[in-house]
This record gives C-alpha cells, sequence and structure tokens, in this order.
C-alpha cells in the first residue's frame, strides 16, 4: 500500500508554510493543489463556480502538471473571498504565497 501511496501522492513543502500537493489520477491529468493557511489555488480540475457557491477562498490556474507549473502560472480565475485576500485573476501565484 505504501508503494502505491508514493506514486499516487507528492507533497512538496513550499515557503511560508505552504504546501504542494501532486495527486496522480487514472485516466486524467494529475490533480494539484497549493495550500496556504487562508486559502488554496489548484488546476483546472477544480470547478470555481461550485468553491463560489460554498463561500471558499481559492482560486484556480490551467494547464499545469506539477507544483512548479502551478507557481508559474497566472491566477485564471478568483472567488470572491480569495479576491478579498489579494489572490487576483492575472497574478502569478509565486507572486501571492504570502496571502495563502
Amino acid at each position: 500500500m505504501r508503494e502505491l501511496e508514493a506514486e499516487v501522492l507528492r507533497v512538496k513543502r513550499l515557503e511560508g508554510g505552504i504546501l504542494g500537493f501532486e495527486v496522480s489520477l487514472p485516466n486524467s491529468p494529475p490533480l494539484i493543489v497549493v495550500l496556504g493557511r487562508r486559502a488554496f489555488v489548484a488546476c483546472g480540475l477544480l470547478n470555481i463556480e461550485v468553491a463560489e457557491r460554498l463561500n471558499v477562498p481559492c482560486a484556480r490556474v490551467v494547464g499545469v502538471r506539477s507544483v512548479e507549473d502551478v507557481l508559474e502560472k497566472e491566477i485564471a480565475e478568483a472567488t470572491t473571498r480569495a479576491r478579498e485576500l489579494g489572490i487576483l485573476p492575472g497574478l502569478r501565484v509565486k507572486d501571492v504565497l504570502d496571502k495563502l
């Protein structure tokens, strides 16, 4: 079971206590999440409309396959709660890590 876990989930520690998760999924691109204490950024698999309805502070990036890709990408969409924290569309994720 541990071997499967190692293949499926990779955790990366980033600056400021931020964590990056890469989850391998069958027949799908990986699920990528960068998680902070107040908000998170996820790959294109995130349904931002549902997150908005649930009042979740999060943002979405597209076209990524790793945590490193997420850090370099510009935010495509952000919920109202995320925008209130300064996590805005058009900003690079690595430039808003302190807001997560």
